[in-house]
């Protein structure tokens, strides 16, 4: 008898010491297997959010249970929240609670204009893209920070991923912008790259968006950057067709005609000598430093290859860069390109 009882006695124990393993693994063992954005909206209701976390965590009933003991259900701060890859539930729980610590990761690139811009920083951060729009045309925030006019601001922004609070402001991620932009041009190489060029930070941004949008061939960027400082160096017009569709605002254009060119503004660098105002896209960092290491040559004029490889050939004259351009304009009348 005293050994069954003392069996029965060993099994219970066992069974608790199970029980406690599976439930501290539970609580504190990972609950997310990989990095993911969970967004709780204001309008929705504590169950609304429930079924979302437990659609993105495992172990639900020890979310549920430790989220009760601190009352998560009435202190819950809708946001915008990144789960890092390893959190356990109490780590979720007590972020979802606190909601200070809400931070997504901000991949800017690709943006032509401010407006789209403004989208690709709406889409990560507790803001509209019209409230960021505000903050990139705001005039006094421009003037705190050294700019001239509102539109020199697009050349802070740098390809590159950051960590921010998700409901950080759109001035205050502009600020921030500023801080890294000046971090990068801290950088003394690209300082004296720059100054051996005779360009000022805002000036690679601007050369650099105009190559970017030239080609996109990284090989064949430092000679691009080249002829348009040579024309620069020599006061001529940098002609350049992407700064068009800039002016007109239409990025479709295949072909920039005749009737293109007669756009009165600024950054049509067919009228107006040097420098458009600002940059024309968001470069990649392969222009920017096809700037800052730009081929010296002396090739003044360049056209696309009529292979339509979507390389170029290059001309140290006139005439011979108009043979490359006619030979370029029979290859797109046979594609019918207009």
């Amino acid at each position: 008898m005293r050994r069954k009882v003392l069996t029965i006695a060993v099994a219970a124990m066992v069974m608790a010491a199970v029980g406690v393993g599976a439930a501290y693994r539970m609580l504190y063992g990972s609950c997310i297997d990989r990095e993911l954005t969970l967004d709780l909206l204001p309008e929705e209701n504590y169950e609304q959010m429930r079924d979302k976390i437990h659609a993105a965590i495992d172990h639900d009933a020890a979310f549920d249970f430790y989220a009760d003991r601190i009352s998560l259900g009435s202190t819950i701060k809708p946001g915008r929240y990144t789960l890092r890859k390893g959190m356990n539930v109490i780590e979720v729980a007590r972020l979802l609670k606190i909601g200070s610590h809400r931070t997504v990761r901000l991949t800017l690139n690709n943006a032509r204009t401010p407006e789209a811009l403004a989208g690709k920083i709406a889409r990560r951060i507790d803001a509209d893209s019209a409230a960021v729009l505000g903050a990139l045309r705001d005039e006094s925030l421009a003037a705190e920070l050294g700019f001239s006019s509102p539109e020199t601001m697009f050349s802070i922004f740098l390809p590159e991923t950051y960590e921010v609070y998700a409901d950080i402001s759109p001035s205050d991620l502009v600020r921030r912008m500023k801080r890294e932009s000046d971090k990068f041009w801290a950088d003394e190489r690209r300082c004296q790259a720059a100054e051996r060029e005779g360009l000022t930070p805002l000036e690679v941004m601007t050369l650099a968006s105009i190559v970017h949008e030239e080609t996109n061939r990284a090989d064949e960027m430092p000679r691009i950057a080249g002829v348009y400082l040579n024309r620069l160096h020599k006061g001529m017009l940098l002609q350049a067709d992407p700064t068009v569709k800039y002016a007109l605002g239409d990025f479709s254009i295949k072909r920039v005609l005749l009737k293109h060119l007669q756009v009165d503004s600024p950054y049509n660098t067919y009228i107006y000598i040097g420098l458009p105002p600002s940059p024309i896209a968001m470069p990649d960092m392969a222009a920017i430093e096809a700037v800052l290491g730009c081929e010296h040559h002396d090739y003044y004029y360049f056209c696309a290859r009529a292979e339509l490889d979507g390389y170029h050939n290059f001309a140290r004259t006139l005439a011979e860069h108009n043979r490359n351009a006619a030979a370029y304009h029979r290859a797109l009348e046979r594609l019918n390109v207009r």
